[in-house]
């Protein structure tokens, strides 16, 4: 498989070199392209050496008319050989010009020819990251399909913290890896998605929640798109982007969700509960804001249980996929919602973990059905997402005769 790498300029292009090593590690043959202003901060030189192959620097090269007319159709060439384009850095600049069709240099130039998937990794300070112009532009280049691997929130060369670091080139890697064999196995289902946390007020400026970016939920509505489904996202409030052509129901409390759920239980032929629901609200919800004046007591009632009417009211072949967290007694605690609940599954987190989980780009969990609990290791969260999908899939299989009475755990790398 062949990967184009375009390179542009910012401090992040010197990560494009581990980049290009690390698609090699898959065996993959890769070219570069890099505008003129990724060759102030990294020489073409480098990725030379690396690649093997010549760097593409400009539409134009000197010398003869017979190398002046071969350059001349290079980017179209070059977009005919490439089973993938992967920018990284992308910085604000191109995403305008992809999103706008400007092409004044091979890079935008090939993109407009290109009718491979294409992979963007944005890297650039925190303000342009937020800037409403930076967001229109994702918002178009992702509903023309093209894949955008987020940055990530840390320490920035202009000396601000915030998000707009570049991905690892690890997290690149995947992504292209999963663009390279796509799958349209869910084309036909309709899968409906619950993703992030919801909120029950105790006040008009409180209220009882908790820690759910998400960032699964979203990573699964993701995927299932990707792979050809209709996708409904059912969302708490999250600062997420959702993923391209995805109907969004955004909501905010629990009664909210199942309104939303339900309303469109009919149509799902598989429900993914990635939400994490508050438990409990308040019996009482004070109209005026509680002062601070010593300690209060709050009365709390459970929330609707909405797994356990999903699992209820849907259709009977409609697949229904639960989430649990978890802190101790893992396993027993998640095979005792997957019993209690009767869903097909129950995705089993353990959210003691360090580093995995709540609020993180990467999570580990067990799948679990009656008969198997599979292990995931610790992987990207939209890598994980293709791993859920794959099982709840295979539950559409017919078993084969089970000999053990134990629930067999397996492991999947």
């Amino acid at each position: 498989m062949k990967v184009t790498v375009g390179v542009c300029g910012g401090i992040a292009a010197y990560k494009a070199a581990e980049l290009v090593r690390a698609l090699q590690r898959q065996a993959l043959d890769v070219h570069v392209v890099m505008t003129e202003a990724a060759r102030e901060f990294i020489q073409p030189l480098t990725f030379a050496s690396l690649t093997g192959h010549k760097v593409i620097t400009g539409l134009w090269s000197s010398g003869s008319a017979e190398s002046n007319l071969d350059s001349a159709i290079q980017h179209i060439s070059e977009s005919q050989w490439a089973d993938v384009l992967v920018v990284a850095p992308a910085t604000a600049n191109v995403l305008a010009k992809f999103a706008h069709g400007i092409a004044d240099d091979f890079l935008s130039t090939m993109y407009l020819a290109i009718t491979a998937p294409v992979v963007v990794a944005p890297a650039m300070n925190v303000n342009m990251w937020q800037h409403p112009a930076t967001h229109a532009n994702l918002e178009t280049l992702k509903n023309r399909g093209v894949q955008v691997v987020d940055p990530k929130s840390g320490y920035l060369a202009c000396g601000m913290v915030g998000d707009g670091r570049m991905a690892e080139p690890e997290l690149i890697v995947e992504r292209v890896l999963l663009v390279l064999n796509h799958r349209n196995d869910l084309a036909g289902e309709v899968v409906l998605v619950t993703a992030g946390g919801t909120r029950e007020a105790v006040d008009p400026v409180r209220f009882l929640g908790n820690r759910s970016s998400g960032k699964m939920g979203y990573a699964i509505a993701e995927a299932a798109q990707s792979r050809g489904a209709r996708v409904i996202l059912v969302t708490g409030p999250t600062v997420l982007h959702p993923p391209a052509n995805c109907e969004v129901i955004p909501v905010v409390t629990a009664d909210e969700m199942r309104s939303a759920v339900l309303g469109r239980l009919d149509e799902a032929s598989i429900v993914i509960k990635a939400a994490a629901v508050a438990d409990y609200r308040p019996v009482v919800r004070s109209e005026q804001k509680l002062k601070r004046s010593g300690p209060i007591t709050l009365e709390l009632v459970p929330t609707e249980d909405i797994l356990a009417e999903v699992v209820r009211l849907r259709r009977p072949e409609t697949l229904v996929v639960g989430f649990a967290a978890e802190t101790e007694n893992v396993l027993v605690h998640g095979r005792d919602k997957l019993l209690r609940k009767g869903a097909d599954a129950i995705v089993l987190n353990d959210v003691g973990r360090p580093g995995v989980g709540f609020d993180s780009d990467r999570n580990a969990a067990t799948f679990l059905t009656v008969q198997t609990a599979i292990e995931f290791p610790e992987m990207a969260k939209r890598d994980l997402a293709e791993r859920i999908l794959d099982e709840t899939l295979a539950l559409r299989r017919p078993l084969s005769v089970i000999t053990e009475t134990s629930p067999h755990v397996a492991q999947r790398d």
